[in-house]
């Protein structure tokens, strides 16, 4: 992604695209086309060679099989190893494409995103006239799995990243862990890295014949426990290759790792592949210790539901204390001409060029407390209206040249107020522009919220003066 990329817009490809490869498992040479789509398709994939040409939603509720990857199936048709596909799309920022397969599975090339995420960059990714609508959460929704001592959890976060752990009780792996702090960063730090397996795992595929497709060079291979030259010489049978041999480091000759962590990465690759099958675009913080496959679906179906029954809360701001504000109250200061008992905005969260979230700690010392409804602390709609009016100025002054500027009201609509804001409320405050800002007016639309819930609601036109 450049740094134009706006991610509160949907995004498909320019142009359609061709990859050719042999599915892992069936050992299916397959080709697969990546095309354009409109505002709201989502990620299918078509089955071009079946009757009909069914489709398959991207969605975990059709996850029908999780045991060697991800399988979707719908419709009479299924497609399989889904999940390094999906995971490039997200971290290029792709909502919307077509995939058209003409066999079961998709190709597993070198094992990781890469080869997908190259594809991607080579069609180019092209911004579209839709809104695209982020999913907050405001509690913790945790997946655990005793059995697999597997624990996923999903926190309130400004933003989509990721932390893995995984720890198989392996001398040669130990406990490793893989951090994204930021999609932006899947490109370089996440898609170069390929899947892995143990060998043990590896002889008993082999045995049931289940990866036709298998090439020492799409996978990890990693060695744990003492092999016999005669096993040694039936792998450099299975993979063609003259002579095969355990490194130091208890991997196979097979390849170079990329990164120091590359299976603890690509085990990061997975949760961002199988949790795009949430269908929604989310904010929030993953932690995935020990995951897997059906783990990830499971939790992905889980978040998918939370979603479902409070897709009302949508775009709701997250406040988090530890993080560094955009502007302190001394900052805000410089920008705005309001001081107490009028200044109703302590800090600045989040600034964009399109919108702003402000806050204000609401507390019993406030001065207009003492006398209105003394008895009953309520603080005043139009106060709350107030403090709207100045978070959204220090939006519009920020998009402005250099100087020094006084914002006045010109007009109020649609003002609605839901909930009572009570001394100990947080209000948070989001300003969102309608439009560019003409002949100095702009026009915002504008939430208080406290937690999740909205207090209040209003459409405000102001004028923006210049001083002096």
């Amino acid at each position: 992604m450049d740094a134009s990329f706006n991610a509160d817009l949907q995004h498909t490809l320019k142009t359609s695209i061709s990859i050719s490869g042999t599915g892992l498992h069936t050992g299916v040479n397959v080709d697969m086309s990546l095309s354009p789509a409109n505002p709201g398709f989502g990620i299918q994939f078509k089955r071009i060679d079946l009757p009909g040409q069914p489709l398959i939603k991207a969605d975990c509720d059709l996850v029908t099989d999780t045991s060697r990857g991800t399988t979707l199936e719908d419709n009479g048709a299924k497609v399989s190893t889904v999940e390094h596909v999906l995971a490039a799309l997200v971290g290029m920022g792709v909502d919307n494409c077509l995939i058209e397969i003409n066999g079961p599975e998709t190709p597993i090339i070198d094992g990781s995103s890469e080869p997908f995420v190259e594809i991607i960059e080579e069609a180019g990714v092209l911004e579209q006239e839709a809104a695209k609508n982020w999913y907050t959460i405001d509690t913790n929704i945790t997946y655990y799995n005793e059995e697999k001592r597997v624990e996923l959890v999903a926190m309130p976060a400004v933003e989509y990243k990721i932390t893995t752990l995984i720890d198989f009780n392996s001398p040669v792996l130990g406990t490793q862990h893989a951090g994204l702090k930021s999609i932006r960063d899947f490109k370089s730090e996440i898609a170069p890295c390929r899947t892995f397996c143990f060998l043990h795992e590896l002889e008993m595929l082999l045995d049931h014949n289940l990866i036709k497709g298998g090439d020492i060079n799409n996978a990890i291979v990693v060695v744990d426990k003492p092999v016999t030259a005669k096993e040694m010489a039936r792998l450099a049978t299975v993979f063609k290759k003259d002579n095969i041999e355990v490194m130091s480091e208890g991997y196979l000759n097979n390849l170079q790792l990329r990164f120091p962590n590359e299976p603890a990465r690509h085990k990061l690759l997975d949760v961002v592949g199988d949790l795009a099958l949430i269908g929604y675009p989310i904010k929030a913080h993953i932690i995935a210790n020990r995951p897997g496959h059906f783990s990830n679906v499971e939790f992905a179906k889980k978040v998918k539901q939370y979603i479902k029954k409070n897709k009302h809360v949508k775009n709701v701001p997250v406040y988090d204390p530890n993080q560094q504000p955009v502007f302190n109250t001394q900052q805000i200061e410089k920008k705005l001409p309001h001081r107490y008992p009028f200044l109703l905005v302590d800090k600045v969260i989040e600034l964009t060029d399109t919108y702003i979230v402000g806050l204000k700690n609401v507390t019993f010392n406030e001065p207009f407390f003492v006398g209105h409804f003394p008895n009953n602390p309520v603080m005043p709609g139009v106060l709350q209206i107030e403090a709207l009016a100045q978070t959204g100025g220090i939006l519009a002054i920020n998009t402005l040249p250099p100087g020094e500027y006084d914002t006045y009201f010109v007009k109020i609509d649609n003002c609605k107020f839901k909930q009572k804001v009570m001394p100990g409320d947080t209000m948070l405050l989001k300003m969102e522009l309608m439009g560019p800002i003409r002949r100095g007016l702009c026009e915002m639309h504008g939430t208080v919220y406290v937690g999740n819930k909205i207090c209040t609601e209003a459409i405000l036109m102001a004028q923006l003066v210049k001083r002096g």
